[in-house]
């Protein structure tokens, strides 16, 4: 029974990697976009920044408990490795940056430095696997909570623009394959966090669904506008030879106004004006 149990423990160890590291590359689209307006602007960092802090706390947890942990470091190693390049990727575009570096100080320097060292130096070495425990527990919690800005985003804006669907669908079955490791393998400080990611990755995923058409909409509102200052133009178009008849007939008339008043001086003018008026078979009266 203790070898089909940890037959289970492995395979879902090996599918939680898997998954979770598809989960690391679901923001791919989002930087995607970020490259392609060249600015972060509507995004947020908060996610990446907590989740970045939280890999490398499980990676303390591991080396401090030792056993069936392997698996814990592999997905927390590569995690930290893309966490941090999506951390670039995003300052590098990003209109203001210090924001997101207060938070990189904040959490990753000051948070993770204390925590390191004030475990080695205050808990005892039985108890340090127990601490660090509850405190990935703590902020597992956190990166599951961390999008809930963007949820709010979504409900306000009724977009999904800034909500991947691919993170929130990754981050559900994520969830799902590390609860069941973390119960198989007995450490509800793995199981208990994945409960909370489970709730939040099916609240996202059907807020994606329900104000998605509402994009679609927008989407088609924003194709139609265009159509209406083409109508216009091709009126006023339409008008350009009559106004030009318009005109050409207020300068004969103007001219017309000046020889009565100057007649000496005005006179070949009209001579030509009079010209053109015969060929036209335009009646014409002059008084001398």
């Amino acid at each position: 029974m203790a070898v089909f149990s940890g037959d289970w423990v492995l395979a879902f160890g090996i599918l939680g990697n898997i998954i979770s590291f598809m989960f690391y590359l679901s923001p791919l689209p989002t930087f995607y976009q970020i490259y392609k307006k060249k600015s972060s602007e509507g995004f947020q960092s908060l996610p990446y920044v907590v989740a970045l802090f939280s890999s490398m706390l499980w990676i303390y947890y591991a080396f401090l408990k030792s056993d069936n942990t392997t698996l814990l470091i592999t997905i927390n190693s590569v995690g930290c490795v893309i966490e941090t390049a999506c951390i670039c990727f995003y300052l590098f575009y990003a209109p203001k940056k210090i924001h997101t570096i207060k938070l990189i100080v904040l959490l990753i320097l000051c948070g993770f430095g204390l925590i390191v060292f004030s475990n080695q130096l205050v808990v005892k070495a039985s108890h340090r696997a127990h601490v660090v425990g509850w405190i990935c527990l703590v902020f597992s919690l956190c990166v599951f909570v961390a999008p809930l800005g963007i949820v709010r985003q979504v409900i306000r804006t009724k977009s999904v623009e800034y909500m991947p669907f691919l993170l929130s669908f990754f981050l559900t079955i994520s969830a799902v394959t590390w609860f069941f490791y973390g119960l198989l393998l007995k450490d509800y400080n793995i199981a208990i966090p994945n409960v909370l990611g489970f709730i939040l990755g099916v609240l996202q995923m059907v807020l994606y669904v329900m104000y998605k058409n509402a994009d679609s909409t927008a989407m088609n509102d924003k194709q139609k506008l265009p159509e209406i200052p083409q109508k216009i133009i091709l009126l006023e178009e339409n008008k350009i030879p009559e106004l030009t008849e318009q005109i050409i007939n207020i300068v004969k008339i103007s001219a017309l106004l000046n020889s009565e008043t100057n007649p000496e001086v005005s006179q070949p003018s009209i001579d030509g004006i009079e010209e053109a008026h015969e060929h036209q078979n335009f009646p014409m009266e002059i008084e001398v």
